[in-house]
């Protein structure tokens, strides 16, 4: 075979055609991901981006509307609107962060144990079952009632409600993949069960966990809200976007800007990981990229 005949392999795309096209195909992933990563230099850098004192009271400065001294706005008690939003992205942030992975975390080993070994499966399940009959906000609530109030308390209230959601997925893929050829010529082999479990069937749980795990953090942030505007969630003493609309909430008509602000920002940061959760199921899921 003479060099002309050989066929000729393609150019390589440079690495900014690459990136250009990956965005192009992707642009809700990476239009969430900008919105979350500027959401997380301004929770990171929130002592640099205010001088004021989310906590400091000044009566004679009640309810002022937004201007240049304060640029959100102030509530009832003469508090700076705008200093405690950029540092209620903290709070929320992190419970959304930590909830999305101990969820994620608990419900993978349980689901693969409840998949995999069918003695412990009904056992397990039942228990999944008897707590998703239960509505998630108010398990949350009752278990803010049994515990003592903190930030810990409010991240393992949201986690409870979240895991078996978590369990019931992870349980039916094991289900499906267990049966697959692959897992019989290893276990015909004499391979280990936590062998199989680790190299064979969670690396195939890796792309719907991803996706599941960016919609928990989104019910966690939102969960977080809702307990702290009912007054069960974090401390009045700790700014949080949930604290911030409850304390406004009365006074909505003569001062509307203490509760839009913290809305602004708390439906910007859910939109930002659902973008990021369809994202990347789109890149992630095989057959839906080859239709796209």
């Amino acid at each position: 075979m003479t060099t002309a005949s050989l066929p000729l392999k393609p150019a390589a795309r440079p690495p900014r055609v690459r990136m250009w096209r990956s965005v192009r195909r992707h642009r809700i992933l990476y239009l969430g991901g900008l919105v979350l990563i500027l959401l997380a230099l301004i929770a990171l850098f929130a002592p640099l981006l205010t001088s004021v004192d989310p906590l400091d009271i000044n009566p004679a400065a009640r309810m002022k509307p937004p201007s240049a001294d304060h640029f959100f706005g102030t509530d009832a008690l003469g508090r700076d609107v705008y200093a405690r939003t950029i540092w209620g992205t903290r709070v929320s942030l992190v419970v959304g962060i930590a909830v999305a992975v101990a969820s994620t975390v608990l419900g993978t080993l349980l689901g693969m144990m409840a998949g995999y070994f069918r003695r412990i499966d009904a056992f397990i399940m039942r228990i999944m079952d008897g707590l998703m009959a239960i509505p998630g906000v108010l398990l949350a609530i009752a278990l803010m009632a049994t515990l003592k109030g903190g930030l810990g308390t409010v991240m393992i209230a949201i986690i409870v409600p979240e895991v078996p959601r978590v369990v019931r997925l992870v349980r039916a893929l094991v289900l499906t993949i267990r049966e697959q050829p692959y897992i019989e010529a290893a276990v015909s082999v004499g391979t280990r069960v936590p062998a199989i479990l680790l190299r064979h069937i969670l690396p195939n749980l890796f792309a719907p966990l991803m996706v599941q795990a960016t919609f928990i953090a989104a019910s966690a942030i939102l969960t977080e809200a809702v307990l702290s505007f009912l007054g069960v969630g974090i401390p009045p003493q700790i700014p949080s976007w949930g604290n911030i609309m409850a304390e406004g909430r009365n006074f909505v008509a003569i001062a509307f800007h203490i509760i839009l602000y913290p809305g602004l920002f708390l439906g910007m940061t859910v939109l930002a990981i659902n973008l990021v959760g369809d994202g990347l199921r789109d890149m992630l899921d095989p057959r839906l990229a080859k239709k796209l």
